[in-house]
């Protein structure tokens, strides 16, 4: 779910203030907002990122979180912008029997569970690279879209730097980050099952 193992505080150690955020805030966008950063370690890459800020006095942790959000939110709009004008218009243009019956499942699960489908993606590694374009492409209700992108954000994106910056004076809070990373997701399948079987049953 967050792979913690791969440390990259080494390597960013000796990064200036300035390079620091913007490599940091760009890789985050990289990853989540075009489909070429699909392998980027995201995750590890926040928690490596606090952990330095942790041990520098000229890294600002609140500037950093601040970037790293912007990142991150932004670079989802960006892949469901891509989804939406180029992705839509490309799969209408080769329409098939096959591709109609794929659109209409798809538009009927990011109807019922698209909002979740956003905030658990960005727990999970490569998934939450595609989510975003996918959800453009099947048109997704914006706003739906935009307040789950703001949620996955924050609780991904803030959530893993901070848990690094504190984990060093707090060592329980590495603990917890794994724990609140797998609260988030089993709500949202225990949510997203009730839908699911309450649809059923109409």
């Amino acid at each position: 779910m967050i792979d913690f193992a791969a440390s990259f505080d080494e390597q960013l150690s000796p990064v200036a203030p300035f390079l620091f955020y913007v490599v940091i805030a760009g890789i985050i966008f990289i990853e989540t907002g075009l489909l070429v950063g699909f392998f980027l370690p995201g995750d590890s890459l926040l928690f490596s990122a606090g952990l330095v800020a942790a041990a520098r006095d000229d890294i600002n942790i609140v500037f950093l979180v601040f970037s790293i959000f912007l990142a991150a939110f932004i670079g989802d709009q960006v892949g469901y912008v891509l989804g939406r004008k180029i992705g839509r218009p490309y799969l209408e243009k080769h329409k098939s029997k096959r591709m109609v019956r794929m659109l209409e499942r798809s538009e009927r699960f990011y109807a019922r569970y698209g909002w979740w489908s956003v905030v658990i993606a960005r727990y999970i590694p490569w998934v939450r690279t595609f989510v975003p374009p996918i959800a453009g492409t099947v048109k997704m209700n914006y706003y739906k879209f935009l307040s789950a992108n703001a949620l996955g954000a924050l609780l991904w994106g803030v959530g893993i730097t901070l848990a690094g910056y504190y984990s060093g004076s707090i060592p329980w809070v590495k603990d917890i980050s794994y724990a609140l990373a797998a609260f988030f997701i089993s709500a949202s399948l225990l949510v997203a099952f009730r839908n699911y079987l309450r649809d059923r049953r109409d």
